[in-house]
């Protein structure tokens, strides 16, 4: 137990040297008194990514390609709800078909986890679609989680990501939309 305990001890001390040179190397600097919070994420391109509380950061899969990238569980966009069919306007409330039609793709779809995106089109103010657009992806995440699937993250983007152009009533149905990426 003891070697276990030590051994981890080192790799602690090891990355955090780790993270202090590569501050050094790039001229960046600690700054007392900022906290740090271990977590664990994963990005879109399907990366798990930690962070400890010293604020050293890495990939959670050991692997990596010849050339030292890590080789990362890749995600897809397996599903694409627009959110007029689940949502009224102004609202991130799913109607009852909705959370059916969601339930049933989460249990068919057999991912290891998934990624909850909101988007919406160019109609109000950016903090008020960002705001929408995260209410609406955790709206559907709830759908997710209540049979039973694993989310690993819930984002809303707002306007920023549009699909298709905000000039015309097609491209802004289009934008409002929430992906799922699946994580296989």
């Amino acid at each position: 137990m003891r070697r276990v305990l030590g051994g981890l001890a080192a790799i602690a001390l090891g990355l955090a040297a780790m993270a202090d040179a590569g501050q050094a190397q790039q001229g960046q600097r600690v700054i007392k008194g900022e906290r740090y919070i271990p977590t664990i994420w994963v990005d879109p391109d399907g990366c798990e990514h930690w962070v400890m509380d010293d604020g050293a950061e890495g990939y959670m899969s050991p692997h990596v390609t010849r050339e030292g990238i890590p080789v990362c569980r890749r995600g897809d966009v397996c599903g694409v709800m627009n959110s007029d069919q689940l949502f009224r306007t102004d609202s991130a409330h799913i109607n009852a078909a909705g959370r059916q039609r969601l339930a049933s793709f989460f249990r068919q779809a057999g991912a290891v986890s998934y990624i909850i995106t909101g988007h919406t089109d160019s109609r109000a103010s950016d903090e008020y679609n960002m705001n929408l657009s995260y209410r609406r992806a955790n709206a559907v995440a709830r759908v997710a989680q209540s049979v039973g699937a694993r989310v690993s993250d819930i984002r809303g983007y707002g306007e920023r990501m549009p699909k298709a152009s905000n000039a015309s009533a097609a491209g802004m149905a289009q934008n409002r939309r929430v992906e799922i990426i699946c994580i296989r």
